[in-house]
């Protein structure tokens, strides 16, 4: 141990020295998220913007906000922040204000009025039917009345105008429609046939991966060694430069040949089409990822495009019965699993192509269709990718060229850049003319859902809660998938077939007019056989046990406008068309007097009510009166002494003849 005054004294550690700041700088605005798994960075810096200091508290108030509203996303609110300020540094030197003068707590202008101007200013930015304009003024003023609420300073004016909405409505769209169900039959069978090929084209990679060296010891000039020299990541656009033929004609055969394949996708011509097509051996492309994506959205109802997308190994769970498929969903700020069970049809009972021979040259594929068998073929697929490159375990992993197409590097595919969205894959696929094949616009990969889920509609029918599931509340449903063409041809097919079974009902029901002759006969077996009622039938007609008011009927207890089992109760008012009236010439002065109350009813009441209510009854009046048209004067004349009167029931008054 050191002696007394041997101890030497340690340094105090010193701060080191900030560099001094910019006279007049403010500083730099930064906020790190993570949203759908990804980081992202936004910054603002107040020292970009001529209203400097306006800049630096809308800042300010958006990450105070951010953190106290636990937002996921800060997009709209950053895209606001700049757009006013770049419209305040424009907008007030040309009233001849200072820019450097506006401020949140007071000051000599009016943001209230700038605010104002802003919106009108962002309308003619964008089309009639977009919602930015909407989202931008709408995130603004939030900010400003979350400022307002902190801060005393903020004039009573702008206060107000923070608390009340933006002065315009979002833009009105069209739903997205579902794909017709040609359409999604061609979609599955693309997504399949290239599965198909991608697992083809890989298993010739890995045989000739097998074959190939290194070529720095065994030379550029071979297919093989080329194959190595991609999985061991030394295949980039410098060696090729250095070490490949530079003239195609001295370029290996096998290459040449693969080239010219559409198979193996060789989009890009020169040695940068050697490296990508050579790494498409092994590694599979974002296009190539967009035949599971399809065929994954088919299949999965319950999931939408995001979740699918955001799915990574770690939530899938395999067992014999099929696959949990643990589903994160972001608006809705839920986790929630989903057995998918093996259900889908085997590879090998696929159905063979028109003139397609066992055996032939098609690829049998190495898995099922169902959810369980994608996602298997999907990890298969990108299993040299993850033993090749260092890359988190997303299922949509794809190889694509980075650093200015100099090398080739895995990430998540993201289907965003031109030539690997949805529509580029679409127009991959020509039909028997060559052209694109005929998908409807717009390719939008959100239709594939709505597609799913008015398939359940077309398979199950039923009520709005059986077709809205477990992930969907009714009104959900109601609003956002209720709406397709599928939907609306099965509620008008409903519809149809409702009227249809009330109007075969009514259909042939016409009244059996029976003279004074026959009603003596009723309860004799032939005559009863003849009206097809039994004898016990036609002695209670006879008695008017059977009288309904205005015509006898056959049987009350088994109307087709009533229950079965339960008295009639329209009576007399649909008895002129229903099947089980009968009629009696006896009956004919209250059938005139009926036909006198519809002719009133008809000067009383609208044209299209009056047709709805006793247009039927009126046109069947008739035909029954030009059967007896030799007895309606003696019926006249009864009608006429006061013998008969017409007792209509109080509730067909009120529900008829108003």
């Amino acid at each position: 141990m050191p002696r007394r005054g041997e101890r030497k004294s340690r340094p105090r550690p010193t701060a080191a020295a900030k560099p001094p700041t910019p006279l007049g700088r403010i500083a730099v605005r930064e906020l790190v998220y993570v949203y759908r798994h990804q980081r992202r960075v936004h910054r603002i810096d107040p020292a970009d913007f001529r209203c400097s200091l306006l800049a630096g508290q809308l800042a300010d108030a958006w990450l105070d906000y951010h953190h106290k509203a636990g937002l996921t996303s800060s997009s709209a609110y950053v895209s606001a922040i700049r757009s006013f300020l770049q419209f305040v540094d424009t907008h007030l030197p040309a009233v001849g204000l200072d820019p450097g003068e506006a401020r949140l707590d007071g000051g000599p202008i009016d943001l209230t009025e700038v605010i104002y101007q802003w919106e009108e200013d962002l309308l003619p930015r964008f089309k009639p039917t977009s919602n930015r304009p909407n989202v931008l003024a709408g995130a603004l003023l939030i900010l400003v009345h979350h400022r307002a609420v902190r801060d005393a300073k903020v004039p009573e004016r702008l206060r107000r105008r923070a608390e009340g909405p933006p002065t315009f409505k979002g833009g009105s769209t069209e739903p997205l429609d579902e794909f017709a169900n040609h359409e999604r039959l061609a979609l599955r069978d693309a997504a399949q046939a290239d599965i198909r090929a991608l697992e083809k084209r890989l298993s010739v990679g890995r045989a000739l991966l097998e074959e190939g060296q290194d070529p720095r010891i065994g030379g550029w000039r071979s297919l093989p060694n080329l194959v190595w020299a991609a999985r061991h990541g030394a295949l980039d656009m410098p060696a090729l430069q250095e070490h490949f033929p530079a003239h195609i004609k001295w370029w290996p055969a096998p290459l040449k040949a693969l080239l010219s394949d559409p198979l193996y996708m060789a989009r890009f011509p020169g040695k940068y089409g050697v490296m990508t097509t050579v790494g498409g051996l092994l590694f599979p492309h974002e296009l190539d990822l967009q035949p599971f994506r399809v065929l994954l959205l088919l299949a999965m109802g319950d999931a939408t495009s995001e979740e699918v997308h955001d799915l990574a190994l770690g939530d899938l769970e395999f067992s014999d019965e099929g696959v949990r498929v643990l589903q994160t969903k972001l608006r809705a700020q839920r986790v929630r699993p989903h057995l998918h069970h093996n259900d889908g049809p085997r590879e090998s009972d696929r159905p063979l192509a028109e003139g397609e021979m066992p055996g032939e040259s098609a690829y049998p594929g190495t898995g099922n269709w169902d959810v369980p068998g994608l996602l298997r073929r999907l990890i298969a697929v990108n299993t040299m990718t993850r033993e090749a490159f260092e890359t988190e375990p997303w299922l949509f992993t794809a190889v694509e060229s980075t650093d200015y197409r100099r090398r080739m590097q895995a990430g998540r595919a993201m289907f965003r850049m031109s030539g690997r969205r949805f529509t580029d894959w679409i127009s991959t696929h020509p039909d028997l003319e060559g052209e694109p094949m005929k998908i409807s616009l717009p390719h939008d990969i959100r239709r594939l859902r709505k597609t799913s889920k008015t398939t359940r509609v077309a398979a199950l029918g039923g009520s709005l809660s059986d077709l809205a599931g477990d992930d969907h509340h009714i009104e959900v449903f109601r609003g956002h998938y209720a709406h397709g063409t599928t939907a609306h041809v099965l509620a008008g097919r409903a519809v149809n077939r409702a009227q249809r079974v009330v109007f075969n009902k009514i259909k042939p029901g016409k009244p059996v007019l029976v003279t004074e002759d026959a009603e003596a006969l009723l309860t004799e077996p032939e005559a009863a056989a003849e009206m097809g009622i039994s004898v016990d039938q036609g002695a209670a007609l006879q008695q008017g046990e059977l009288d309904m008011g205005v015509v006898n009927c056959r049987d009350p207890r088994n109307s087709p406008h009533t229950p079965k089992g339960k008295l009639c109760h329209v009576a007399p008012a649909m008895c002129m068309i229903c099947p089980n009236a009968v009629v009696f010439t006896s009956q004919l002065p209250r059938l005139l007097m009926l036909d006198d109350h519809i002719a009133h009813m008809r000067k009383v009441l609208p044209p299209p009510v009056w047709k709805a209510t006793w247009g039927v009854q009126a046109a069947a009046l008739k035909e029954v009166f030009a059967e007896c048209a030799e007895q309606l004067p003696e019926a006249r004349r009864q009608i006429e002494e006061g013998k008969f009167r017409l007792d209509l029931p109080l509730g067909m008054r009120t529900e008829y003849d108003r």
